[in-house]
């Protein structure tokens, strides 16, 4: 948005450019120039002054020159005929006695952003690679991926290559760390930069010299290379020794990273690793930096899923501070929660005690949660502390207490008695839907135990009318029937009740059918009513209810010192996916030529998935129809050609889906009902070629994603890529139309 008088300001300016006066004197100039430059900065137009900046670019003055060249490469896109008539200066400086001259005009000319500047630079970034001043070769290196991604679609030039590859060899540190850099943007379509054992052994050498970002960058690269034997590799790991005390944490997770990468045959050095670490990563749990330390206990949670109780003895050092953010304090309490064992487990309590009447009510149920995950191990101390927290009486800390006893006493039957002793009084204080669910499930359940059950449970059923949450009214439901058939004298007549209420009234359509088979099941008998609701209870050994496993080491290496502690997994690799997606534009090549009717894509979206045909357009066969039989028998003698996961919110509507990959050729072959937790679907399709592509769609309900592995019976990536498009246009707009 213009400023007011935004046009007086260029006027003037301009003016003032064109002063011989001020042009005679040097520090008015620069100052003029200072001007524009501010004005610029601040969001005001002042591309029509570009002539008169070009021409006072024509000095010694390497301020000056620094200046406007920051102002022709913002405007360069906006004026690429004047611009033209810079590069001439431009050009001119490359050849300047002074090497930051000559590297300040190489970097602008790189930073032009306009069409034909690559014949004008290329010279000069060759020229700049053999130059003696050891800056002008960094910007040079630099330049060559700029000089490449203006013209991203051209073929990689071989020369270019071999001379970076060359220049691994310079002197200068920060040139040997460019040149990596640059060739691996130029390179990315060929898999990168390739690590063999000459370069690997000298950047090891090199290692010494750089600084720790160029450590860092390094480090990362020396992934890629693989010892060709145990000798070499116990003499890299050597070299890496020194930089796990480096004083970058940066350096440090990059040097873990290659030893427990390079070690993974050998699991005791993969635990010295860790165990030496440790220092490093407590520190950065207590940086002033609070993404750094977010980042720090990620990565502690992720060594704990292979090494519980590692940093047992530093427990303290997870105890939350009063001034650190929230999402800070909920990474503590985790890493607490795998801490405790039974020299540490009474202080962590009473620090977790402290948290739960925070006054963020997000963290105080987040570290009562805490305490139902310990009480699984420690259950009188912890049984005891929740019992203390129902007497506070606050609402949202006797929810959670509610939801968590109601967890308990599935995997801890010995703390029935303490539950049900503390849970009358508590049902004044709970008024949202999880906190009703868990209370009433547990007087259903456990209700024998609880004298005044029936009379907490006849509240609700006088309240029912007033209920917004059909599930509470499910759950009502199901315990009332549950606590009459132990209790029958006292719960018979408000069964009746809720019973008629639920079947005539009612409005949601499940909890009128719950209704209506609780007392279809009734008419049958007692009998079979306990038979269904009063089978064997779940084991508390069943593995589904254990503590995970500890995990290897090498599960998650590759994993460490990215973002995938942080995000998860799945999480990332959908966020990986959209990025990709941005960067790679949103157009599909090699997209099916296929055409929607009806209503169930819309227009916008129409646009997204309809693409021309042409001769070499990828077909898919309509009609391919093959039994579930063959199906099953060619996807078990399948491998795996592809697996991706993309973003998926909320629940899949099978009808939609089916209806829309019916649209471009795609057989449903099984496909699980809606709500159905996992959700999978198996689909085959078949192109013009007579090749098969078999897939599997799997929606888990604790990801927002939808996981798809897709199996070929001939091995063409191309049309396996063309497959993909079409398969991901299909759910990415289905995806559209659900959100």
């Amino acid at each position: 948005m213009p400023y007011l008088g935004s046009e007086d300001v260029v006027k003037e300016l301009k003016k003032a450019l064109c002063n011989p006066h001020i042009q005679a004197d040097r520090l008015r100039y620069r100052n003029v120039i200072q001007r524009v430059i501010r004005h610029m900065t601040q969001g005001l137009d002042m591309s029509s002054v570009f002539m008169e900046m070009v021409k006072a670019s024509a000095t010694v003055d390497i301020v000056q020159k620094k200046l406007v060249y920051l102002y022709m490469c913002t405007y360069a896109p906006l004026k690429p005929d004047l611009a033209l008539l810079a590069i001439n200066t431009l050009c001119k400086d490359c050849s300047d006695p002074n090497p930051m001259v000559r590297g300040l005009a190489l970097r602008s000319m790189c930073s032009l952003r306009m069409p034909g500047v690559q014949e004008y630079i290329q010279q000069p970034i060759l020229n700049g690679l053999r130059d003696k001043a050891s800056y002008v070769r960094r910007v040079a290196v630099l330049g060559c991926a700029k000089m490449h991604n203006l013209h991203g679609d051209s073929e990689v030039d071989g020369a270019l290559v071999n001379e970076l590859y060359s220049l691994l060899r310079d002197q200068d540190p920060i040139v040997v760390v460019n040149c990596l850099r640059s060739l691996e943007e130029i390179l990315k379509q060929e898999g990168g930069v390739v690590i063999n054992k000459p370069i690997a052994h000298h950047l090891l050498n090199r290692m010494s010299k750089l600084d720790q970002w160029g450590q860092a960058e390094v480090l990362n690269f020396l992934l890629r290379y693989q010892p060709r034997s145990e000798e070499e590799l116990f003499d890299i790991l050597n070299l890496l020794d020194s930089f796990l005390k480096s004083s970058s944490p940066g350096v440090v997770m990059g040097a873990t990273k290659l030893f427990l990468i390079l070690a993974k045959k050998f699991p005791h050095v993969q635990t010295d690793v860790l165990v030496r670490v440790k220092g490093p990563l407590l520190a950065a749990c207590s940086s002033e930096s609070r993404e750094l330390c977010f980042a720090a206990l990620c990565h502690v949670r992720q060594i704990l899923h292979s090494l519980p109780g590692h940093f047992s003895s530093h427990y303290k050092k997870f105890f939350c501070s009063y001034s650190e953010p929230h999402y800070i304090k909920l990474q503590k309490v985790e890493v607490l929660c795998e801490l405790v064992n039974d020299e540490n487990v009474q202080q962590v309590l009473e620090e977790l005690r402290g948290y739960c009447t925070d006054v963020s009510a997000d963290f105080a149920q987040a570290a009562i949660f805490a305490i139902g995950g310990i009480a699984r191990t420690y259950t009188d101390q912890c049984v005891q502390i929740l019992t203390e927290l129902l007497g506070l009486r606050q609402e949202h800390i006797t929810t959670v207490v509610v939801q968590t006893f109601r967890d308990l006493v599935w995997l801890c039957p010995q703390c029935i008695e303490a539950v049900c002793h503390a849970l009358p009084g508590c049902e004044e204080n709970i008024q949202d839907s999880e906190g009703k669910q868990a209370l009433i499930w547990l007087l259903g359940v456990h209700g024998e135990r609880i004298p005044n059950a029936p009379y907490i449970l006849e509240d609700f059923v006088e309240n029912v009318k007033s209920e917004t949450f059909p599930a509470v009214k499910m759950e009502l439901l199901t315990a009332l029937l549950r606590l009459f058939l132990s209790r029958p004298a006292e719960c018979q007549d408000m069964l009746g009740r809720l019973l008629y209420y639920c079947i005539e009234e009612e409005k949601d359509m499940a909890v009128r059918d719950r209704g209506l088979f609780y007392y279809r099941l009734l008419l049958v008998g007692i009998d079979e009513v306990k038979r269904i609701l009063c089978s064997p209870k779940s084991d508390p050994s069943l593995g589904l209810l254990e503590d995970p496993a500890e995990r290897p080491v090498n599960s998650w290496a590759s994993d460490f010192n990215t973002l995938v502690p942080v995000y998860g997994k799945a999480r990332w690799a959908t966020i990986s996916k959209c990025v990709g997606a941005e960067h790679g534009g949103s157009e599909l090549s090699h997209a099916a030529p296929f055409t929607i009717s009806g209503h169930l894509i819309s227009e916008e979206n129409k646009e997204r998935v309809q693409e021309t045909p042409d001769s070499e357009a990828f077909m898919l066969v309509p009609n391919c129809q093959l039994t579930a039989e063959y199906f099953e028998k060619t996807w078990l003698s399948l491998e795996v050609a592809h697996q991706q996961v993309l973003p998926w919110q909320g629940e899949v509507h099978p009808d939609t889906l089916q209806m829309a990959l019916q649209v471009v050729n795609i057989q449903t072959i099984a496909m699980s009902r809606a709500g159905s937790q996992p959700w999978k679907a198996y689909l085959s399709a078949q192109d013009d070629t007579g090749c098969l592509f078999l897939t599997e769609l799997l929606l888990e309900p604790e990801n927002s994603a939808m996981q798809i592995s897709v199996k070929q019976t001939e091995a063409k990536t191309e049309k396996l890529n063309s497959f993909m498009s079409v398969l991901e246009t299909v759910i990415g707009t289905i995806g559209d139309i659900k959100s």
